[in-house]
């Protein structure tokens, strides 16, 4: 094979590479190998007619396009071996001439990877939120846990009251005829949840074990059915069991039966420490994230398709692997949307567009700031891959290409150039209610 020219404007690059006509006649051959089982031609038994006599009745080239997809991979590799940029993306075929000796020149297009121009990236000056715990948060925790050791019992010696939990039957008709999604059975209603609609916890409110009752309510105007919205409805309602919970009062005998404190105060004290420690945690983590966020943002590029694509599938991905663990598809979960896949992609898109350009400028920074890894380094982290997926280090390195890993500490590296030197500024709002 031969280069014959390569040539880059902006973001796409051009390459004639001329294919001699043994690696074609190669390719050629793999082609008819592949296909001769489903060629039928007079006088022959089918998958049996000689490569020529094919190529006799439908032409000498008749292989050239599949066995062309033979061997591109190889030609597509020669043909960007040690160019001056990095091509990305899938290339295209703009042109194929096969000359009398059988060899063939092509010229394929491809997306490079883009000249990045660096702007700031150390001591920028980033917001970063102050933390803090409230006696409220602490008190919310505390609820929380006391509702997870509550304990419920029947009631049947009185009325239903708010906050019991009562297990219902019902119907609604509407003029008198039933309308879909109406009827339950053995439904658990929390009340004063406002599970239901206004008006009809209230009227349970009274009714005794084993009653039934007719309860009228009317629809909120702008109720998601269209067809119930704003009209006036009856529910028949049987009342089958009525409980109640019982929330343990929150002391130091609380404290000790939920925790390995002894007083309350202890207990307290560890949950606003707990909660503090996450929150701070939280904050350190927003604020990396602005830091690389804002070094993009000074970073001049012109960024290729390829790449957003790219970031795009990788998202896509994720949030699909996301959504199995919850026992949806992307096609459900986009219908459930009022949309499509297309659409949800197109959501993604400015995500995917500010981390693609994130990553470019980290590569750029890796380069600028000429950052390696040592050999101790990447045994560490090969580690440390394994330690997560319970696996073997040999496995990992059988998995994983050793330039990804190097990829990924060389980018964490730069990254923390961004983030070591970053100035923590208090968010505007707060430094401006400061200064009043």
């Amino acid at each position: 094979m031969n280069v014959k020219n390569a040539e880059r404007k902006g973001n796409e690059a051009t390459i004639v590479v001329e294919i001699d006509k043994e690696l074609m006649e190669t390719g050629v051959n793999k082609a008819y190998m592949k296909q001769r089982k489903s060629i039928q031609l007079p006088g022959f038994r089918k998958g049996k007619a000689p490569r020529k006599m094919i190529e006799a009745m439908y032409g000498a080239h008749v292989f050239y396009e599949d066995g062309l997809e033979e061997i591109f991979p190889q030609v597509y590799d020669f043909a960007v071996a040690g160019q001056d940029f990095k091509a990305i993306g899938r290339p295209s075929l703009t042109d194929m001439q096969i000359a009398e000796d059988g060899s063939v020149t092509l010229t394929l297009t491809t997306e490079v990877y883009p000249e990045v121009t660096l702007g700031q990236y150390k001591g920028l000056e980033v917001e970063k939120e102050e933390v803090s715990v409230s006696d409220e948060q602490v008190q919310a925790e505390l609820d929380r846990m006391a509702q997870n050791v509550a304990s419920t019992e029947n009631v049947e010696d009185r009325a239903a009251a708010m906050d019991d939990t009562a297990n219902i039957d019902f119907e609604g008709f509407d003029n008198g005829v039933p309308f879909d999604g109406g009827k339950g059975e053995g439904f658990d209603l929390k009340l004063g949840s406002g599970q239901f609609i206004p008006g009809f916890e209230e009227q349970v409110v009274g009714m005794n074990v084993g009653q039934e009752k007719d309860i009228e309510v009317s629809f909120p105007a702008d109720y998601h059915e269209k067809s119930l919205a704003g009209k006036p409805v009856v529910f028949h309602v049987k009342l089958n069991k009525l409980s109640v919970t019982n929330v343990p009062a929150q002391d130091d005998e609380f404290a000790k039966d939920v925790s390995e404190f002894d007083t309350l105060e202890e207990l307290k004290a560890d949950i606003r420490a707990k909660a503090l420690e996450q929150a701070e945690k939280q904050a350190q983590s927003a604020f990396e994230q602005k830091a690389v966020e804002l070094a993009a943002a000074n970073t001049t590029v012109d960024m290729p398709k390829a790449l957003v694509e790219r970031e795009l599938d990788t998202q896509m991905e994720r949030f699909g692997y996301q959504l199995q663990m919850s026992g949806y598809s992307l096609e459900q979960y986009a219908k459930m949307m009022g949309g499509d896949v297309n659409t949800m992609r197109n959501a993604f898109r400015p995500a995917a567009e500010q981390a693609a350009k994130a990553s470019v400028t980290l590569e750029a920074i890796v380069k600028a700031e000429n950052l390696t890894v040592t050999d101790e380094e990447i045994e560490a982290e090969i580690a440390s891959i394994a330690a997560d997926y319970q696996m073997d280090a040999a496995k990992v390195k059988e998995l994983v290409p050793a330039e990804e890993i190097t990829g990924s500490l060389t980018t964490r590296k730069a990254r923390q150039i961004i983030v070591d030197s970053a100035v923590a500024v208090a968010p505007k709002a707060e430094a401006e209610a400061a200064q009043e």
